[in-house]
């Protein structure tokens, strides 16, 4: 398997997060957005996380799309019981041994020892604050997909307890919780800091860096040294097809194992085999993003593409919207119907609509809103299906 390091970017991720670059809020929390597949989860795992150890710091990360059917509240729970489980067993072995049922930590947290890695015995704040101290180092919590915990009480409740954590725990100079929050949808990311009532409202979303000509050199070096054959590599062919497939290195991995691969019958350069799969791939992504909207109800197009239209600021129920329901399906739309059409597209496999706990709806995947706009400067949008198009050229 190819690893691809980005150690420099974690490093400098590690001195923020510990809050000695100066100028940075990273200490306060670090947003990350990039989109999906474009290797976000692999470098905090695979870089970040190893850094901050590295650095003397306990990590704790979950991932909340990993288990989505679950509730997002209690996967934060149950990563920081697990990561705490191992730090008490030896003051619960001992407290046992004792008789003692409870033991009393640095004098302010009481364990019950039958409950030992079970956060549901301790609010989140003292279960960090008992990672903090019983393992002798700063906690780093990483949450992937952050935004999801919007989607329960449970989720939002948690947010806020973090931030709490976060405002007892450090000091100026003194960092003892670094809270890192990714997500693949920006705009669903934001959620969490841009008004009065977010958990962390005032901090800022960065954009994580998309993988760069660095990595395509590194690849181009691996190839030149595995296959003398094909002499130097043309990176900037090479680099312009891993434009094409979105910055995401697993379909661009993928594409070019099949162009190396002495079964693919290709007889031109294998760069420029690499910038036809980039077209194909395009061609596929948006022939499922039309498929997925034209096999969908009158009404629900409707409402999909109201929510494609105006972003952030879509409310599902007011004049407006209903309004906008109502010319395009040239019927009389009710708030429920547009709330019936709504669920019918978070029900989907796979879903089509986000909703938070507070009831606010997003497109769940971001590339339909590129996809959009794409359609609507080249003049063709809405996507219309081959039987409506027959049938107009019949009645022409």
């Amino acid at each position: 398997m190819i690893s691809f390091s980005r150690a420099e970017l974690a490093g400098e991720l590690v001195t923020a997060l510990r809050g000695k670059a100066g100028f940075s809020d990273a200490h306060n929390g670090l947003f990350l957005a990039a989109p999906r597949r474009t290797g976000k989860t692999t470098f905090l795992r695979g870089d970040l996380s190893p850094a901050l150890e590295a650095a003397g710091v306990a990590v704790v990360y979950v991932d909340l799309w990993a288990d989505a059917a679950r509730d997002p509240g209690i996967l934060i729970a149950e990563a920081i019981g697990r990561a705490l489980q191992p730090h008490l067993g030896v003051i619960a072995r001992t407290a046992k041994s004792a008789g003692l049922e409870k033991v009393n930590l640095g004098g302010w947290l009481h364990v019950d020892t039958t409950r030992i890695g079970k956060v549901d015995g301790l609010t989140l704040v003292d279960a960090l604050r008992a990672l903090n101290e019983t393992a002798g180092k700063p906690v780093a919590l990483i949450i992937d997909e952050a935004q999801h915990a919007l989607t329960s009480a449970a989720g939002e409740n948690s947010m806020s307890a973090l931030k709490s954590a976060r405002d007892q725990m450090n000091r100026p100079g003194n960092v003892q919780l670094m809270l890192v929050m990714s997500g693949s949808d920006r705009d669903k990311l934001l959620r969490l800091v841009n008004s009065n009532g977010a958990p962390f409202y005032g901090s800022q979303i960065q954009r994580m860096p998309l993988l760069d000509e660095r990595f395509i050199d590194f690849l181009a070096h691996l190839v030149e040294a595995q296959r003398p054959d094909l002499g130097r590599v043309d990176r900037g062919t090479l680099y312009k097809a891993f434009e094409g497939f979105g910055y995401r290195p697993q379909f661009f991995m993928e594409a070019l194992g099949q162009a190396l691969s002495p079964l693919s019958g290709i007889t031109e350069r294998f760069e420029l085999a690499m910038l036809a799969a980039a077209l194909q791939r395009q061609r596929d992504d948006e022939a499922q993003m039309e498929s997925d909207y034209l096999g969908l109800k009158p009404l629900e197009q409707a409402v999909l593409w109201r929510m494609l239209e105006v972003g952030s600021r879509f409310r599902p129920y007011d004049a407006e919207a209903l309004a906008f329901y109502r010319v395009q399906t040239q019927e009389k739309v009710t708030a429920q119907r547009a709330q019936n059409a709504l669920e019918s597209l978070r029900q989907r496999m796979p879903a089509l609509v986000w909703k938070s706990a507070r009831g606010e709806y997003a497109v769940e995947d971001a590339a339909m809103h590129r996809w959009f706009e794409d359609r609507k400067a080249a003049a063709k949008w809405p996507p219309k299906s081959l039987q409506s198009s027959l049938k107009l050229n019949a009645e022409g």
